[in-house]
């Protein structure tokens, strides 16, 4: 019975996105608001970037509807776990207005360039209203051997790893699918884990975002320029979905049962989904910052660039880079049952060094047979 009310919803989300991005695309191309075409694209084509228009406006109706309907007609009680609404409902309070603030920058980005000092600033008011309202971090649950913390800390840490996750899925929006693909995964398996523990308002949003996604993926990936049809999220969508995502893992660490039992694994498995765009994101930084070089400069040098670079399709890259993030998300789930949340990042780390040195490998064995 939960799964058929919650379906709803995401139903909804996939049928309304499809009917209003072609309304977009329609606007984009009469008005010619058009991604720009340098080196570092790798498309060659006029293509809109105002995809992410849709998102906002439909996770916060059809979250707001359904919140009324299921209050209104008790459907809530058909879930096992009981929630204290108040508790939790400040925290999607601020989630709102801080996706619109999100949402208006990335309008004025997409439309005539906001610089990145400014959408950092607004990046960092967006993501101190979690601790305002009773959402941060409040434990590591033995993650560096430490267990509770104090709010003061716990705040910074929250406002650091939401920064953190916007930027991480705003940079990794480079290839057709991969940022949709990457979020859509997060949420649908975040959605999922929320269900079970009966967290139904958290599980809402998850697959409300998961469903608006559906038929941008269609048109991002299976859209043909010449016809018209494709389109990419641009900033607008890429930060706001990178909010709504931290909002969950977030909501998902915290060690707080109005939200879900305690779990020793909650932080771990609560960013697995989110781990290659993070790990690519820190050595992309670390490498340019070790270079000397701007640290917020665009370059090609991020996952899927190597992977292309590596012989691979613009499709198939995508698909391995979601692919990963998959195995990431199964494996840090069963690992937490059985060893302590240290080793389990202790290995993903090596994996991803190894990928990454394998990568590296293959892309300058490419190059010096092209010379």
């Amino acid at each position: 019975m939960e799964y058929l009310i919650l379906s709803v919803p995401f139903i909804l989300a996939i049928l309304i996105g499809r009917t209003i991005i072609p309304y977009i695309l329609l606007v984009t191309y009469k008005k010619r608001l058009f991604d720009p075409i340098d080196a570092r694209k790798l498309h060659h084509t006029a293509i809109p970037r105002l995809g992410g228009l849709a998102f906002m406006p439909i996770q916060l109706c059809l979250l707001a509807i359904f919140l009324v309907v299921m209050y209104n007609f008790g459907l809530e009680k058909n879930f096992s776990n009981t929630i204290s609404t108040w508790k939790i409902m400040p925290m999607f309070v601020v989630w709102g207005v801080g996706i619109v603030m999100l949402f208006i920058v990335g309008i004025a980005d997409d439309l005539v360039h906001v610089h990145y000092k400014w959408k950092f600033f607004v990046q960092i008011l967006a993501a101190s209203l979690f601790p305002m309202a009773g959402l941060w971090i409040n434990d590591l649950y033995g993650f560096l051997f430490i267990v509770g913390i104090p709010f003061w800390l716990g705040a910074l840490l929250t406002v650091f790893a939401t920064v953190l996750v916007i930027n991480s899925i705003n940079l990794i929006d480079g290839l057709d699918g991969l940022c949709s693909g990457l979020v859509c995964v997060s949420c649908l398996v975040m959605g999922g884990l929320f269900l079970y523990y009966g967290a139904w308002i958290h599980t809402l949003l998850a697959w409300i975002t998961a469903g608006v996604l559906f038929p941008f993926f269609y048109y991002n990936v299976f859209g043909v320029s010449k016809r018209r049809r494709r389109i990419f999220m641009g900033d607008t969508g890429s930060m706001t979905l990178g909010y709504t995502v931290a909002f969950l893992a977030i909501s998902y660490s915290m060690n707080l049962r109005e939200i879900k039992p305690f779990t020793e694994g909650a932080i771990v498995v609560a960013f697995s989904t989110l781990l290659v765009p993070i790990f690519d994101v820190v050595r992309v930084i670390v490498v340019r910052f070790y270079n000397g070089k701007p640290l917020f400069k665009a370059d090609r040098s991020h996952l899927h660039h190597k992977l292309l670079r590596a012989g691979l399709s613009h499709r198939a890259a995508m698909l391995s880079i979601i692919g990963l993030s998959l195995f990431f998300s199964i494996f840090n789930l069963i690992s937490v049952n059985y060893i302590s949340n240290n080793i389990v990042i202790l290995i993903d780390l090596i994996l991803w060094i190894l990928l990454t040195i394998s990568f590296n490998f293959v892309v300058r064995s490419r190059d010096i047979a092209g010379k």
